[in-house]
């Protein structure tokens, strides 16, 4: 099991090859890239804050309920704070299993909790002023389902 949270980028390609590199065990491994998001082209950047130490924490215990319940081989999250601009990556998943129903269902547990459980706070900055962003219905929803 891998947790980051760091200000530097990252290439999903190389961290997806590492974290593949001699595994002959498992049959699926699946993994997921989230970006920085401007649906309306006013976005100037996206800031995301967290404590360190408390949010490492939330995240290794959640993942620990990933690999136990869905009998994962391994499990990668990458999350990032800091200004990130549109199209940067945030955060990425990547999981492996015996069986790829297992990796998709876990990567999608592991998905759900970082945008909705997660303790990181979201601010965009935008043309027209800056304003934090109020969790999502959906993505409380999202989360009920696990």
């Amino acid at each position: 099991m891998t947790v980051r949270v760091q200000s530097d980028t990252f290439d999903a390609g190389v961290e997806l090859n590492a974290f593949a590199q001699g595994r002959r065990d498992i049959g699926a491994i699946v993994s997921f890239t989230g970006v920085v998001r401007d649906t309306d082209n006013t976005l100037q950047e996206m800031l995301i804050e967290h404590y360190p130490g408390m949010t490492e924490r939330a995240i290794k215990e959640i993942v620990k309920t990933a690999i136990e319940r869905w009998n994962l081989a391994d499990a990668l999250v990458i999350h990032r704070f800091g200004a990130l601009k549109p199209g940067a990556p945030i955060m990425m998943v990547a999981t492996a299993s015996a069986h790829r129903a297992a990796a998709f269902e876990a990567a999608d547990f592991l998905m759900d909790y970082l945008k909705s459980r997660a303790p990181f706070w979201k601010k965009e900055i935008t043309k027209d002023g800056a304003h934090w962003v109020d969790a999502k219905e959906q993505d409380e929803d999202a989360l009920k389902r696990w």
